[in-house]
């Protein structure tokens, strides 16, 4: 069943059978732009459509896609979100209406934030002067060897492809680099890691964090004659209208990933230049549209089981994948219920 209208813009605390605020909101506003009307939106608006998406383990791009394509009543996509991702556990909920309502995080949600905040740290002295200089730091064995290779195995799984027969590498449905799965135990595990959860909050200076529900990524070797798959150019993921907020990213190695083969790339320290580039262009000038590569990028190699943390000013992106492997990688990143920055592709 779909809907043949705009649905009356619902409050920030209405809720459905799922219990959880926002959620109404969002569905409301985005079935009401579809269907061509003019809607109000407002920085709560944009800071609540993604948390309350991965408060309830579903990718942005996926719960976004379900709405345009099949223009749900809102109870057939609360059904479509139990269907997807689970009932969601009732202590989330909670959390996530909490931070809503301006409200300290319940019980359990507290005594997971405490125990984030009495963990003995990740980073180093020498780690955070890294980030500070460069901005991103790598962490080692982010996840157990077990997790990390149950999630290889998982991504082999999900893009048809065998270990050892190159043939299968480049599947014909295989588009980008990107693979758009999102629900799985092993994946809920890596986004749960306690030591991933406490670098970003040394990063954040703060425990209380939530998890992204984010992607796989799969870049085969190139073949001979071909350029690959195609990859995205560097680029931000944050609009570049200032002042812009303090934000990060992250990618975790899913295997070992030499600097040739595909690996992340970036531009060092333009955390710490980026206003004074800003400020060089020309009137009118495109930043996004600017020889990024020439401004110092650089291949970020690493061993299976690290994680990149990077500050979201320094440009970045994949690059073609001219080793022998494929690059196999899992995106995931932490943020605050405050974080309010716009995505905005440039």
């Amino acid at each position: 069943m779909t809907v043949a209208f705009t649905p009356p813009i619902a409050s920030l605390e209405e809720t459905g059978s799922l219990g959880i605020c926002h959620l109404k909101r969002y569905w409301s506003r985005t079935l009401s732009k579809r269907g061509g009307q003019r809607v109000n939106e407002t920085a709560t608006d944009l800071q609540y459509d993604r948390l309350v998406i991965d408060a309830l383990g579903l990718g942005l791009d996926q719960g976004l896609r379900h709405m345009l394509e099949h223009t749900p009543g809102f109870h057939e996509f609360e059904q479509w979100v139990r269907e997807t991702a689970g009932e969601p556990e009732p202590e989330r909920v909670a959390r996530f209406n909490a931070a809503v309502r301006g409200e300290a995080p319940p019980g359990s949600a507290r005594d997971l934030i405490e125990a984030v905040e009495r963990a003995d740290d990740v980073l180093s002295t020498g780690d955070l002067a890294h980030w500070e200089e460069h901005g991103y730091v790598i962490v080692s064995e982010a996840v157990t060897e077990a997790v990390r290779a149950a999630a290889e195995a998982l991504l082999w799984e999900k893009v048809e492809a065998v270990p050892n027969d190159q043939t299968t590498w480049h599947g014909p449905k295989r588009r980008g680099i990107t693979v758009d799965f999102y629900q799985h135990p092993v994946l809920t595990s890596i986004r749960r890691s306690p030591r991933i959860h406490k670098a970003f909050a040394q990063l954040w200076r703060t425990p209380d964090l939530w998890a992204s529900t984010d992607r796989l990524g799969f870049n085969p070797p190139a073949l001979p004659g071909q350029p690959g798959a195609a990859v995205q150019g560097m680029h931000w993921d944050v609009s570049l209208v200032r002042p812009i907020p303090f934000g990060t990213q992250g990618i975790l190695y899913l295997t070992d990933t030499p600097p040739e083969q595909g690996a992340f790339t970036l531009v060092p320290g333009f955390n710490r230049r980026i206003d004074a580039w800003l400020d060089s262009l020309p009137e009118g000038a495109v930043p996004g549209q600017q020889d990024l590569p020439a401004l110092g990028a650089q291949p970020i190699g690493g061993k299976a089981g690290d994680l990149i943390i990077w500050n979201h000013l320094l440009p970045h992106g994949p690059t073609p994948n001219h080793g022998q492997r494929p690059r196999m990688v899992f995106y995931l990143n932490m943020y605050p219920a405050s974080y309010r920055a716009q995505a905005e592709w440039l």
